[in-house]
């Protein structure tokens, strides 16, 4: 009897401790199976906030500050207008302190990103952009003779509705002491190697590699710095067709070429344009390889 009471007991705590450890082990086991993976949490890309910059000198007693500043769409170094009241009294100011300090100039560097298109004459866009202000500021009686162009690339900045916010920086420095010899080797280098495009009179446009785009940039640099300086645009052609035919398709060609100075920003009275026709060959007019070298116009500085 003994033996049976403890054989059940036996069996009842064997049972009770299984029970236990079933309860214990499985709610944990069902709770690892039914646990969900924590949500991951959802990336958002914030859009980067639009810059601007400021008309802000303040240097070798120039000083004025506002957030107004030139404004250029995406790709374009046409300048928006009209331009804002405050930017407008600044320039006024900059005028006269220039006017009454001859010795110094502005630089005016024009900012630009590696994103954007260069359709401009200029060797890249910021350099174009500064060329528009330069344009800008002498119409409101600064001399170009005390502006400095200068490009700046600026991967930082970013539009606002397709518009860069005050894409240039100004500075105020003294004239380089250097400054003539400087100007007499550029005078020397362009006329030594001038910018020459060939195309045929029915192409509407002119496209231009690193190097040509450079040149334009020297011979607006010279132009801009030497008052009575202007630019030689000369058009040639091979010798097909009549000799008096030939001196008006050169004309044409040097038409074709002035105007599209001009709208890079050198003024017309600046530019002279003429046709030399089909009388000074560089090259043999029995082949087609020398006639396509004699169809050119040459651009320099007179």
């Amino acid at each position: 009897m003994t033996k049976t009471i403890t054989y059940l007991l036996g069996m009842l705590i064997t049972i009770l401790i299984g029970t236990y450890f079933f309860i214990t082990c499985c709610s944990e086991c069902n709770a690892t199976s039914t646990h969900e993976e924590p949500a991951k949490e959802k990336v958002i890309v914030k859009e980067p906030s639009a810059t601007s910059y400021p008309f802000a000198i303040d240097a070798n007693g120039f000083a004025y500050n506002t957030n107004d500043n030139y404004n250029f769409n995406v790709s374009s170094n046409a300048i928006l207008m009209p331009l804002s009241a405050n930017l407008t009294k600044g320039i006024n100011g900059l005028k006269n302190y220039l006017e009454a300090n001859d010795g110094n100039v502005v630089n005016v560097t024009g900012y630009y990103t590696s994103e954007e298109e260069n359709n401009s004459a200029f060797p890249n866009l910021g350099l174009a952009r500064a060329n528009a202000i330069k344009n800008d500021l002498a119409s409101k009686g600064i001399s170009t003779a005390q502006i400095n162009t200068l490009g700046k690339l600026m991967d930082d900045m970013v539009p606002k509705e397709n518009t860069y916010w005050g894409a240039a920086s100004f500075d105020i420095e003294e004239r380089s002491v250097n400054e003539k010899d400087d100007l007499n080797a550029l005078y020397e280098k362009i006329k030594t190697d001038p910018l020459i495009l060939y195309f045929n009179t029915a192409e509407a446009s002119i496209y231009l590699d690193a190097e040509q785009r450079q040149k334009v940039a020297d011979i607006s640099r010279y132009i801009d710095k030497v008052e009575d300086a202007t630019v030689s645009v000369v058009g040639h052609t091979d010798a097909t067709g009549q000799a008096s035919t030939n001196m008006r398709l050169g004309q044409d060609r040097a038409e074709f070429a002035k105007n599209y100075l001009m709208q890079n920003g050198i003024a017309e009275s600046k530019i002279i344009a003429t046709s030399k026709g089909q009388t000074q060959p560089i090259a043999t007019n029995a082949t087609e390889e020398g006639r396509e070298k004699n169809r050119r116009t040459v651009i320099t500085l007179n």
